[in-house]
């Protein structure tokens, strides 16, 4: 690992987070979803809005740029702003870069923030929306395969046919999740359901049904992220930034990659882990992005949870369920909380790692583990390891 990366390790911190309401038509500009939550993050971490020298965000034509976030919060020192391409593959990406921009100096404190009207606006589907995510859509349109439930079937049926993974295993993840959305005043979707329900719930794109796709929601979050040193004198326990790792693979649409069922995220686990010093087993609790439930179950094989190929039958045992080895998405993720496009793990994790989880909260918490979309449909996927610095 090179020396530069162990210098990075825990030099920052996540000081602060703030969340708006999340709902299916929240009424209000996303500028406006932005400025709230910036500064709901900012209250929690006891810092004014004229602290803050660095705004940083995720979109795909969806959202508002720090250049129009700034003046509308009346801040006039950012000194270093991200406004990045991207879809949920670089959510984790973009506070890494912000922590970057802290330990190097070019800025002190650094809000990012992702705010989106999922629902009510642009459909992550594409209704609304006359730019394509991707250049590749043009060769999958003429077919109809366009939308993200279709893509991320075609990799969770090839995982099904190599490995065996079933219906139920799928369905055990969505139960789990619902149950911990239960313990969460934010989530969308708090009543819990059975195996029953979710084999019983409507067709999307087999093998995938409702209850296998996360949320269309309309929400913000955000995160301060500032020195660990100066994080320690304000208003909340800091919790470090261990490790951020981000980059790309082999894209699955046209890249030729010899097994779908192998994500960026595989490439990406032993550069982050390292960078940590930190390695599967130390990991208290894992927030990973649920686009769709095969997207979990994929990432704890290629994070080192489990061998490859033993995703469904680990959920299934009850490993990802609060109590047990691992708790996944304690919040309820995307497919029961409401998805607002990453940042809302990050978010999740840092409750977890301060003991503010309240009912689902991962006793002895210390160690997080957040992670982007694993590198299907665009190659690119990041990750963050966090830790409690109570």
């Amino acid at each position: 690992m090179p020396k530069r990366l162990l210098e990075f390790r825990d030099r920052t911190a996540v000081a602060g987070v703030g969340w708006t309401p999340f709902s299916k038509d929240s009424g209000v500009s996303t500028l406006t979803l932005a400025c709230r939550a910036v500064l709901a993050a900012l209250e929690d971490a006891g810092l004014p809005p004229d602290a803050v020298d660095g705004l940083a965000t995720h979109r795909v034509g969806d959202s508002v740029p720090p250049a129009l976030v700034a003046p509308a919060l009346g801040l006039t020192g950012v000194t270093w702003h991200l406004d990045q391409f991207g879809g949920g593959s670089v959510s984790h990406a973009v506070v890494g870069q912000a922590a970057l921009a802290v330990a190097t100096g070019m800025a002190e404190t650094v809000v990012c923030y992702r705010a989106i009207n999922a629902r009510s606006e642009f459909r992550m589907g594409g209704t609304g929306r006359a730019l394509p995510v991707s250049p590749e859509v043009q060769y999958q349109a003429p077919y109809g395969y366009v939308a993200p439930p279709q893509q991320y079937a075609m990799y969770a049926r090839a995982h099904m046919i190599r490995y065996g993974t079933t219906a139920e295993h799928f369905g055990h993840l969505a139960v789990t999740q619902r149950a911990h959305a239960a313990a969460n005043p934010r989530a969308l979707m708090r009543t819990p359901i059975t195996l029953d329900d979710y084999l019983a719930s409507r067709w999307i794109a087999e093998p995938f049904r409702l209850l296998d796709c996360c949320l269309e929601t309309d929400g913000a979050c955000a995160v301060v992220v500032t020195t660990a040193e100066r994080a320690r004198a304000l208003r909340r326990p800091p919790v470090l930034i261990s490790a951020a790792a981000w980059g790309g693979g082999t894209s699955h649409l046209s890249g030729g990659a010899a097994d779908p069922t192998v994500t960026a995220a595989a490439e990406l686990a032993p550069r982050l882990y390292a960078q940590a010093g930190l390695g599967p087993a130390d990991i208290d609790v894992a927030e990973l992005y649920d686009c769709f439930t095969y997207s979990v179950i994929v990432q704890l094989e290629d994070y080192g949870f489990c061998p490859k190929g033993e995703g469904g039958p680990y959920v299934a045992s009850g490993a990802t369920a609060l109590g047990g080895p691992l708790p996944v998405n304690t919040h309820g993720g995307f497919l029961s909380e409401g998805y607002v496009h990453g940042i809302n793990h990050i978010a999740e994790a840092v409750s977890q790692l301060r003991g503010e989880a309240g009912e689902r909260q991962v006793a002895g918490a210390e160690v997080a583990l957040s992670t982007a979309q694993p590198g299907y449909v665009l190659p690119a996927t990041s990750a963050l390891i966090l830790r409690s610095d109570r």
